[in-house]
């Protein structure tokens, strides 16, 4: 046993979209919990990771990038990473070297500092080319303690962010038990690996108000998990698109998605798609809630 008193607390992963939020999430965690695409913002609400560790309780929420956009839709992904910056004890601010430092990142720095929630800045994907080029750590940081760079491909500088990150949540005891990494339903974490191969398979022809609901999930035989779901879209003609031609398309999606979720569940899956219009989901709370979103 350690003679440290324990800590507890909730720490924002924040930044740009792509910034590398999910990845460095689940490197943390050290298992898939959230999804990664080369998209931006396929993050559609906050997810809790939970990083227990000998004196301390990491709670981690994967965000949404904050960015600005006049679009209905983007509005609803700022407001969780709103929710987000209130609720934390503590925060890491993500930057990609590729983009930079901006006025957005100091004005998300100096929000939390007026909160007294503390930050840890981290320029992301230190593995890659030309990283090294990014000015670090920026200058004029308001609240800003210390500032690292990490890759979350390769594991550089993670084991130092974790020991920055439990040094700034206050001391409290465990809120979860230790074997618990998040907070959110398999029926949850299966919807997410559905869309996730829905934004791989489609590339740049999805559009990002699709989502996925779970219709069914059986688990009543420990061999073979059933599982029905809906791809919900917008528009007929995005329908034709997720069918593709003669079902092609949702067949691929059905594949991949299929083999993550028996990653995840561990068993085998039978995996049922289906396509749903639903026009502007998006715009009814009771529906977004009921998808998981925002």
């Amino acid at each position: 046993m350690s003679d440290k008193p324990h800590r507890a607390g909730v720490v924002a992963i924040l930044g740009r979209p792509n910034a590398g939020k999910s990845t460095l999430l689940n490197r943390l965690l050290g298992q898939k919990l959230a999804i990664v695409t080369r998209k931006p913002q396929t993050t559609r609400s906050r997810i809790l990771g939970i990083l227990t560790l000998e004196d301390a309780q990491l709670l981690l929420l994967d965000t949404p990038g904050f960015h600005d956009s006049p679009k209905a839709l983007n509005r609803f992904l700022n407001e969780a990473v709103e929710e987000a910056l209130e609720d934390c004890d503590a925060a890491v601010l993500l930057v990609d070297p590729a983009d930079g430092w901006d006025p957005g990142h100091e004005a998300l720095c100096a929000r939390l500092a007026k909160r007294g929630a503390p930050v840890v800045l981290v320029a992301t994907k230190s593995d890659h080319p030309g990283s090294a080029a990014l000015a670090w750590p920026p200058p004029r940081v308001e609240g800003a303690a210390v500032a690292l760079r990490v890759s979350a491909r390769t594991g550089e500088g993670v084991d130092a962010l974790i020991r920055e990150m439990v040094e700034r949540v206050p001391e409290a005891p465990a809120y979860y038990p230790a074997d618990e990494v998040t907070d959110r339903s398999l029926r949850f974490l299966a919807a997410e690996l559905v869309r996730e191969a829905a934004f791989v398979e489609l590339s740049q022809e999805l559009p990002y108000s699709t989502a996925v609901e779970i219709q069914d999930f059986d688990e009543s035989d420990s061999e073979l998990v059933r599982i029905r779901a809906n791809l919900v879209v917008e528009r007929r003609s995005q329908k034709g698109m997720v069918i593709g031609q003669g079902g092609s398309m949702i067949k691929r999606i059905g594949i991949r998605a299929r083999q993550s979720i028996e990653d995840l569940l561990e068993t085998k899956v039978h995996l049922e798609l289906w396509v749903k219009v639903e026009p502007r989901w998006w715009q009814h709370p009771k529906r977004r809630k009921s998808l998981g979103y925002f």
